[in-house]
């Protein structure tokens, strides 16, 4: 029963391309207004429905970093309206002259940005997500299909439906936006073989979720893999801002993937740096998983494993490791890193260059905490994941990397000879 009212909302979101493709970025920007006053007036409803959600993780003993990603407040729904409201004031990609070349013949040439069609969003327990998905696949011409979390379901229904709402006031069709909410992962699968409507699909979620999705597609997906991002600690970095910097990085967020992982530190500065850096993460219950010289330095700690400096913990847990130089960070964090965000404090500019070319990732930070790996934080308004691939989009994704392009091109009745 579930295929065939799957199928039916995939064939009506094919049809309503048409409809949102050619939307003006006026008529598009009154509805993202609308949408962002719904959300404000709807907070009530909003934090009813996902308190239902709060209670059935906690019922099912998920952890603390869990819940964070799936709980809802009256902040967190303020700055949901705030990237909603960000978006609508970015400019609109549908229609931007990328590239024009007048050949000899008088051909005229343009290579203009247009919307994908039909993007499929596959994620976990993170509701903001679905306004985020929603709104930057609208602005940028697409219709979106939303596959989230089961984790997540009271609060994402609340949310789809002010959407729709917010479309129907503007005489836009809601079958722009859909929510499968049946079929568990069997709709999954389901999903990820319809290449007929859908023309992306981006999963955003844990290491088995992308898995799973890479293995099953017969859509292209661009992947939004795990983060295990590190922070590395120069000779010459200033020891203050070290601690500052990697503490924001572990713990500010620890359940996000942009939450520094592994902390590496240049061996001539282990014996200043590791202890202060100790005290502040025992403070916060931060579980250290330390390398043999780590542990020479800080006895108390967990030994790491070789398996640690490849996971990503999304939790109060850090691996952390004594280099001898620059080059062994460097030849650490491409190893066993996932080319999404990596961080080196020092004040060598030199040094900082050399980091910044040759480790291999989409984000690459000098001085700086890798929970900024965000496209609101980024200035794109708001995002639609951090792809983890290296082709069409790296990095935060925002309107531009939603759109493809095509030719077009004016004649005058030229042939070719």
């Amino acid at each position: 029963m579930w295929k065939e009212k799957l199928i039916l909302t995939l064939e009506k979101a094919k049809k309503s391309f048409f409809c949102i493709s050619n939307l003006s970025a006026e008529e598009k920007n009154n509805f993202l207004d609308t949408l962002e006053h719904n959300l404000l007036s709807s907070e009530d409803k909003i934090i009813k429905a996902n308190k239902k959600d709060i209670e059935n993780a906690k019922n099912k003993n998920y952890n603390s970093a869990f819940i964070d990603r799936l709980l809802l407040t009256p902040e967190r729904i303020k700055k949901i309206s705030i990237s909603v409201k960000n978006v609508k004031l970015l400019p609109d990609p549908v229609g931007e002259k990328i590239w024009e070349n007048n050949r000899p013949n008088g051909l005229k040439i343009e290579k203009i940005r247009t919307p994908i069609g039909v993007i499929g969003i596959i994620y976990e327990s993170r509701p903001d997500v679905t306004v985020e998905a929603s709104i930057l696949c609208l602005k940028s011409g697409n219709c979106v299909i939303l596959k989230g979390g089961k984790e997540a379901v009271n609060s994402n229904k609340i949310l789809v439906s002010i959407i729709k709402e917010s479309l129907q006031q503007h005489r836009i069709s809601p079958d722009v936006v859909n929510l499968i909410t049946s079929g568990g992962r069997s709709a999954v699968k389901f999903l990820l073989s319809q290449n007929q409507y859908i023309d992306l699909i981006i999963p955003r979620g844990g290491e088995s979720l992308i898995e799973t999705v890479t293995r099953y597609s017969k859509i292209p997906v661009i992947k939004h893999y795990k983060g295990v991002c590190h922070t590395y600690i120069d000779k010459d970095a200033k020891l203050e801002m070290a601690l500052e910097v990697t503490f924001n990085a572990k713990v500010q967020r620890p359940g996000t993937c942009n939450a520094t992982e592994t902390l590496l530190v240049h061996r001539e500065i282990a014996d200043k740096f590791l202890p202060k850096m100790y005290e502040l993460f025992k403070r916060a219950n931060v579980v250290m998983k330390g390398c043999e010289e780590t542990r020479k330095i800080l006895p108390d700690i967990e030994e790491a494993k070789e398996k640690d400096w490849g996971t990503e913990y999304l939790d109060l847990i850090i691996s952390i490791k004594v280099v001898n130089n620059l080059d062994e960070a460097i030849y650490h964090i491409n190893k066993y890193g996932t080319k999404h965000s990596d961080a080196i404090i020092t004040e060598n500019k030199k040094s900082a260059e050399k980091f910044l070319k040759e480790v291999d990732s989409a984000c690459v930070y000098h001085n700086a905490s890798t929970r900024f790996t965000d496209g609101g934080e980024f200035g794109l308004g708001a995002e639609i994941g951090i792809s983890t691939d290296k082709i069409h989009a790296r990095g935060p994704m925002g309107l531009a990397e939603l759109t493809t392009y095509r030719y077009l091109i004016y004649g005058s009745g030229q042939i070719r000879k």
